[in-house]
């Protein structure tokens, strides 16, 4: 195989290994779409907020690489896989709501849906699954945005009213979020000195 193969093909077979990391960590821990694979997440202390929910699931948030993921994926039943982690994040990260609740839209609205894949990308981006993103890995959708939709080719197709006074306000402030979610996080981390991950 050249070089070039092998650089085109590696990224394919990364992903060829993920899908069956999931199915594995499925069909070891089948309460994947539910509860935490890393027990001391029961710990997280998640937000109830409706509102920012509905927010979210509308593309209504003001963050438009956000809200144009959202829309796609009702409009269309896809999403591209970036934008699926960045709305992940957001709704994990920023929002603060449980990731059980992003997984069940996601798992009622994608065309693609996999159980084993989504269940577990969500836990990974919510930082309670197995091999899962960093804690404090939290996504920022604007510059998120300008890295991956530089020209806003994307969210303006999704987005028509970006730019304009009846686009929406963001929901919240990035940074903030990122610092309360740095401070809820620290529940987990007594939590886990209880009690390490999960070793099945």
């Amino acid at each position: 195989m050249t070089a070039e193969a092998e650089a085109v093909a590696r990224p394919f077979v990364r992903q060829l290994a993920w899908r069956e990391f999931a199915y594995h960590v499925l069909d070891a821990f089948p309460a994947l779409a539910s509860e935490p694979w890393r027990p001391e997440f029961w710990a997280m202390p998640w937000r109830d907020d409706a509102q920012g929910l509905q927010a979210w699931i509308e593309g209504q948030t003001g963050f438009p690489l956000v809200d144009a993921g959202m829309r796609q994926l009702r409009a269309s039943g896809w999403m591209h896989n970036r934008v699926r982690l960045v709305t992940a994040s957001f709704l994990t990260k920023d929002l603060l709501l449980p990731w059980q609740v992003g997984e069940q839209v996601f798992a009622e609205l994608l065309a693609d849906y996999d159980a084993a894949l989504n269940a577990f990308n969500w836990q990974w981006v919510a930082g309670s699954g197995a091999d899962a993103s960093p804690y404090f890995r939290v996504f920022n959708p604007t510059t998120q945005a300008k890295k991956f939709d530089p020209e806003e080719a994307y969210v303006r197709h999704w987005v028509p009213e970006l730019g304009s006074s009846a686009y929406d306000e963001p929901l919240i402030d990035h940074a903030e979020a990122r610092s309360a979610r740095l401070s809820r996080f620290e529940q987990v981390r007594l939590a886990r000195r209880k009690g390490g991950p999960r070793t099945a």
